[in-house]
C-alpha cells in the first residue's frame, strides 16, 4: 500500500524484481535511477500502468520497491504494509 494505492504483494516484489535487475546492467552503460521509469518495462504487472500516468510516480515505485525490500512485508516490519493488524 502507498497512501491510498493498494497493490498484491507479489506485485510489488515483481516491480522490485524489474528494479533491480536494471541495476545489475554494465556500470558504463547504466541509466541514472533518477531518469529510469519501470513503466518502460514490458513486463511491469498490469497494476502499476495508471500510477505511470502520475506525476508522482518515481517516488511511488520507489516506495513500494523498498517496502519490498527483503521481504519485510511478510513479517509485518514495514509501517508501508496493510495486512498486518
Amino acid at each position: 500500500q502507498d497512501g491510498d494505492l493498494k497493490f498484491p504483494l507479489e506485485s510489488v516484489k515483481k516491480l522490485k524484481e524489474l528494479i533491480d535487475g536494471n541495476r545489475h546492467i554494465n556500470p558504463r552503460m547504466m541509466v541514472p535511477m533518477g531518469s529510469y521509469s519501470p513503466c518502460q518495462e514490458k513486463h511491469l504487472p498490469e497494476e502499476f500502468r495508471p500510477v505511470c500516468k502520475r506525476e508522482d510516480a518515481p517516488m511511488i515505485f520507489r516506495r513500494l520497491s523498498l517496502a519490498a525490500k527483503d521481504d519485510l512485508c511478510e513479517i509485518c516490519a514495514n509501517a508501508a504494509c496493510a495486512g498486518c493488524f
